[in-house]
């Protein structure tokens, strides 16, 4: 993905939504909770795990690269959590064709009440159309980092949730959004703009309606999207601060602890649009997007890889997966 959101429009959609922090928790005037041991994330394993995605090619739905993927990502999830789930799915795209995606659930400590949602897309962009030789515009990209990157990270978090288990009180659930990113080409945007559809996020929107369990609801959610950069940006998204700021505010006040403030910029990111929007909206799950943003860029506010060929392995950097990894495990076991 991702796009950017009108202004006005995202506003109003925030209107209501304050900043609903439960009752007592990350509260600065708490008493220090007892000191817990955290695993020690291991960047040069997520990165491997960013390596095997790429491996399979672009992983567009419908594709064997996309087969094959799911297949792994299954293989890797089974092996590590308590419970894996696949949900299969229809949906349709900007253009009305019909698409089946599948999300793919990992679920640690099931029985437990209290649960965070982690999440990412593993879908690949089926089109380079940002891409400056419009030679490419229309070829499948890896998505090393629009995509790949949050998996990795992820699935090295869920290899640590196995060696070292979170308490048992806390019950933790990955979720590998499919579909995110089969968005109408830029070409055709404006054709097929609509208030009323969203035509990314397609495996988010059916995930926050139809969750892998019943009634399924989650203290928190923290979205990794676009977080294998180079020098990254990651600032308060929109969105995020407008549905969950008491969150964004416990991750960015861990990676600042942690020695990553250069990183986890206290500035006012831009509006996107993202697998947390639904997760917000639908399923009322208090969620936030990391995601790597740049202002500056002539590529729609991204890394200037975002949506060109040239999203691929060799512009992913290993420090910042293991940045983010950190932040991760410290906020994860120390909740």
């Amino acid at each position: 993905m991702k796009k950017i959101l009108p202004i006005i429009a995202a506003a109003l959609m925030l209107a209501s939504c304050g900043d609903k922090q439960p009752k007592g928790n990350d509260n600065p005037t708490e008493k220090p909770k007892k000191t817990v041991a955290v695993p020690q994330f291991n960047a040069d394993s997520a990165y491997q795990y960013v390596a095997a995605q790429t491996a399979f090619g672009p992983r567009v739905p419908e594709t064997q690269a996309h087969a094959q993927c799911a297949d792994w990502l299954t293989g890797k999830l089974n092996a590590w959590a308590d419970t894996v789930i696949v949900q299969d799915f229809r949906t349709r795209l900007y253009n009305g064709k019909g698409i089946d995606g599948k999300n793919i659930v990992a679920v640690f400590n099931p029985e437990a009440k209290k649960r965070i949602v982690l999440c990412a897309h593993w879908d690949s962009r089926p089109f380079a159309d940002h891409d400056p030789d419009e030679a490419n515009t229309h070829t499948p990209i890896d998505g090393a980092n629009d995509g790949a990157s949050g998996v990795g990270v992820l699935l090295e978090c869920a290899r640590q949730f196995k060696v070292q288990p979170v308490h048992e009180n806390l019950g933790i659930d990955i979720v590998l959004f499919d579909l995110e990113d089969y968005g109408p080409h830029q070409e055709q945007a404006m054709d097929y703009y609509d208030d009323e559809n969203n035509y990314w996020a397609l495996g988010s929107q059916h995930w926050s309606k139809q969750p892998h369990v019943y009634g399924y609801k989650a203290y928190y959610g923290i979205l990794l999207d676009m977080v294998g950069g180079s020098n990254p940006n990651f600032q308060k998204e929109y969105i995020s601060q407008g549905y969950a700021a008491w969150v964004i505010n416990k991750v960015w006040r861990k990676a600042a602890e942690l020695g990553y403030r250069q990183y986890f910029s206290n500035e006012q990111g831009g509006i996107i649009s993202d697998d947390h929007v639904p997760m917000n909206q639908i399923a009322g799950i208090p969620t936030i997007d990391i995601i790597d943003l740049h202002p500056e860029s002539s590529n729609g506010s991204f890394a200037e890889t975002w949506h060109t060929v040239n999203d691929n392995l060799e512009n992913i950097d290993k420090t910042t997966l293991g940045m983010v990894g950190s932040v991760l495990l410290h906020v994860i076991y120390e909740e």
